[in-house]
């Protein structure tokens, strides 16, 4: 008798600050035969946030101030792992990554081409007709080539909120030791890269509205400043110039892609 396929489960994690008048139309648009958890963590938002989300009947971790967007994602992914996620799912409560794409993110990770994938705004060649401003395109893509060649990779971007992983990638890498601002998106990335995982990426589109979050300029070049300094460190470790604990694997064996 053949064995039943067991689907993963799919957890949705979503960091929210302030995210009072967005949460509920992203909520609404995920597409709930694909999710089987909608984890939404709290940073201290001084809104409607924690109202909406209990009357989305969300499952919710409350941070008792704003610790970053780094300490919200340390909290996110430990608690998608305790909750026995097979794939963890970040998606934007502030309505700027499209929610239905979730299938779409997901599926290299459930057939087994890939074990992380970003949502990129870049790939298809629209995120300036779509709102993005110039001097962040421009910036994404310096940052971005520079970050492939130290990489070795040729990805179109690397500065998407909407992402996902397979369980043994954040069993792997040691998110905790990040940062707990934004950078933290590039370092496990670096993380990632250094533990030899494999990452694909999808084409999604950018969305820019004022209830948006968005950083403004001076935010924007420290940003790229904190990101240098990663690719910097890493190099170093890469090189065996300067071994680095954070870009260490926390387990010395995991499941590698046949």
């Amino acid at each position: 008798m053949a064995e039943a396929h067991t689907s993963p489960k799919v957890v949705v994690v979503m960091p929210a600050y302030n995210a009072g008048r967005t949460l509920r139309m992203t909520y609404e648009e995920l597409p709930k035969d694909a999710v089987s958890l909608v984890i939404l963590v709290d940073d201290g938002s001084t809104d409607a946030t924690l109202d909406v989300a209990r009357q989305l009947g969300l499952e919710i971790f409350v941070h008792n101030r704003n610790y970053g967007y780094g300490a919200n994602q340390k909290t996110c992914y430990t608690e998608a792992l305790r909750a026995g996620a097979d794939i963890v799912v970040m998606v934007h409560p502030d309505y700027q990554y499209d929610p239905t794409l979730v299938p779409k993110i997901i599926e290299p990770l459930v057939r087994g081409a890939a074990h992380v994938v970003l949502g990129s705004r870049l790939k298809n060649g629209a995120a300036l007709q779509q709102g993005m401003p110039w001097w962040k395109y421009v910036a994404n893509r310096f940052l971005t080539a520079l970050e492939n060649r130290v990489f070795g990779l040729k990805l179109s971007e690397y500065h998407t909120g909407y992402r996902a992983f397979r369980r043994e990638v954040l069993e792997t890498v040691n998110f905790v030791a990040n940062s707990d601002g934004f950078v933290f998106d590039q370092e496990i990335i670096a993380q990632v890269v250094a533990a030899g995982f494999r990452i694909e990426e999808i084409a999604v589109p950018t969305r820019y509205f004022p209830e948006a979050s968005s950083a403004g300029f001076a935010a924007s070049v420290a940003y790229g400043l904190r990101i240098l300094a990663v690719l910097f460190w890493y190099a170093l470790h890469r090189g065996g110039v300067r071994r680095s604990r954070r870009f260490d694997s926390l387990r010395a064996r995991y499941t590698r892609l046949s």
